[in-house]
């Protein structure tokens, strides 16, 4: 195919760069973020009323011996069953701080999170990794859809749960947010003091990416319109045909001349590193209009009053570093690029951190990242486990 022009999708986690000719050019303006899941034959139901969850250990990642693994539930305030894997120190005593973990933005429980949850428990925290709403083994119709609104009470939710734990201390609980439930993280703790830690890493701000595109280049009325139109068209399809259209996850197959951080989703989502089954990154992505709801919304509008410690981890060649760096700032300072409002500086500002990982990729943050493809080679360590740690213990006092 000869490559002429390069247009923005919003697909898998995030708006991925994809090509076509100009031919094509109209019929794929349409922005679509992928989440979400697909439910093979295979896997587990997830309707309401006859909700089965998967018992085996179907992560990406090996099982530590450290902890005690089992399968929760829990309802948000919508009504909607989140299914969860729950993380306990083997060696638990008493009550202990929590932390719920949710993300990347299109993923499940069995990939990053639940990765972040069980390298927590083993450092003392009992940890939570949840599916949200519309995702996974967790309920929620219809599928292949998230709602800014939702989402946030998704980890508001999980906060509930801990806190009617025996085993946890309700005044010490926190988050993880990894790529765009990350930004989600940020808006949760702006909401809600019962937060006092939150880690957003690798981080994406959904909602401006929504709307503005990569960088800002589609802040515009006519870029924001087509995408409206679109959008518009895709729901009219669907209401005549009762039947909605998975927009697509991860790119498949891969151009050559992806740019690299498309290579480097593909690398986690598509080979044995990263591939979920229930993974909408992994497979077919949201439908058409699942997501349309954040491309008109801006959620991070009072993170500059989060007075519980926040620290953002981004890596220092991941093409989503300016999501985290602007956010630090206007948090801090109450403005910054990319955010229309200018308000006060942060009342708490000194229990706030950017902390950027020297040669680390987005995905790199995913699951420590790989000196070579499909996660071989040597292991880079590049998420940083003992500072998570001492970020947790020291805030959850």
């Amino acid at each position: 195919m000869v490559i002429t022009s390069k247009i923005k999708v919003i697909s898998h986690n995030y708006m991925i760069s994809i090509f076509a000719t100009k031919k094509n050019m109209k019929q794929i303006i349409v922005s679509i973020i992928a989440i979400a899941t697909l439910v093979l034959a295979s896997c587990t139901q997830n309707k309401e009323n006859n909700m089965q969850t998967t018992q085996e250990w179907d992560k990406v990642f090996p099982k530590s011996d450290k902890v005690e693994h089992s399968k929760i539930t829990f309802q948000n305030s919508y009504g909607i069953t989140l299914v969860a894997d729950l993380y306990v120190p083997k060696d638990a005593n008493g009550k202990l701080p929590a932390i719920a973990c949710s993300g990347p933005f299109g993923a499940t429980k069995e990939q990053p999170s639940g990765l972040y949850a069980m390298n927590m428990a083993e450092r003392g925290f009992i940890t939570l990794a949840f599916d949200p709403s519309f995702t996974g083994e967790s309920g929620g119709e219809p599928r292949a859809t998230a709602s800014p609104d939702i989402n946030t009470d998704d980890f508001l939710s999980a906060v509930d749960y801990l806190i009617t734990r025996d085993d946890v201390d309700s005044n010490r609980i926190g988050i993880i947010g990894i790529c765009g439930w990350g930004g989600i993280a940020l808006n949760a703790a702006a909401i809600d003091p019962r937060i006092k830690a939150t880690v957003a890493s690798t981080m994406y701000d959904m909602s401006r990416v929504g709307g503005n595109g990569y960088f800002d280049a589609d802040n515009n009325e006519e870029s924001r319109y087509a995408t409206r139109k679109a959008m518009a068209e895709e729901r009219t399809k669907a209401a005549k045909s009762g039947n909605t259209t998975l927009g697509g996850g991860v790119v498949d197959p891969l151009p050559e001349n992806a740019p690299q951080f498309v290579k480097d989703y593909y690398d986690y989502y598509k080979t044995n590193r990263g591939y979920h089954p229930r993974s909408g990154n992994s497979n077919g992505g949201w439908h058409t209009f699942g997501t349309q709801a954040y491309a008109n919304t801006r959620f991070l509008y009072y993170i500059n009053e989060i007075r519980s410690a926040v620290l953002i981890i981004h890596g220092e060649k991941a093409h989503s570093r300016y999501f985290g760096e602007d956010a630090y700032k206007y948090m801090v300072e109450g403005q910054a690029p990319g955010y229309d409002a200018v308000r006060k500086p942060n009342p708490v500002p000194e229990n706030k951190e950017l902390l950027i990982i020297p040669g680390a990729s987005h995905c790199d943050l995913y699951d420590g990242g790989y000196t070579e493809p499909q996660g071989k080679g040597e292991p880079k360590n590049c998420i940083p486990w003992d500072k998570l740690e001492d970020f947790f213990k020291n805030n959850l006092k």
